[in-house]
């Protein structure tokens, strides 16, 4: 069964969310909780702030759970450059187009940001599910 997105759309920019790809890092709640709000339904209003301030707030996440389409279609990733960062006590994040494949030979390619597991605790690795916050992972001092 292929993994569920949603999209929340105005006049200018869709946000698309696909919550499979969610650490629940809650960089957006932070940087915009006008637009990203857990408690109401839907969750993200598009409505609530202007494109630019939308756009910044979704480039924060460091999963890449939360994407955008601009009026014409073009996803705004920067994809020339791949990029690889280690988050302090949490996952590797993995950005720009990256072919990837597993201990059986499977190849999925990502156009994406997304978080690969370090604690050893997901139940979706390779990729990071938050594990790491319930189970405490700090990184070695």
């Amino acid at each position: 069964m292929p993994e569920k997105s949603l999209s929340y759309s105005n006049d200018e920019i869709t946000v698309i969310w696909e919550p499979h790809k969610c650490i629940h890092s809650g960089n957006c709640v932070r940087k915009l909780p006008l637009v990203f709000s857990p408690a109401q339904r839907p969750w993200v209003n598009v409505l609530n702030a202007d494109t630019e301030k939308i756009k910044v707030a979704i480039d924060l996440c460091p999963s890449g759970a939360l994407s955008y389409l601009i009026k014409n279609n073009i996803t705004m990733e920067n994809e020339s450059i791949m990029s690889i960062k280690i988050v302090p006590n949490g996952p590797i994040l993995v950005g720009g187009n990256v072919e990837i494949t597993d201990q059986k030979g499977n190849k999925e390619i990502k156009e994406t940001m997304f978080a690969l597991c370090r604690c050893g605790g997901s139940h979706k690795k390779p990729y990071c599910d938050g594990s790491h916050n319930i189970i405490g992972f700090q990184d070695d001092k």
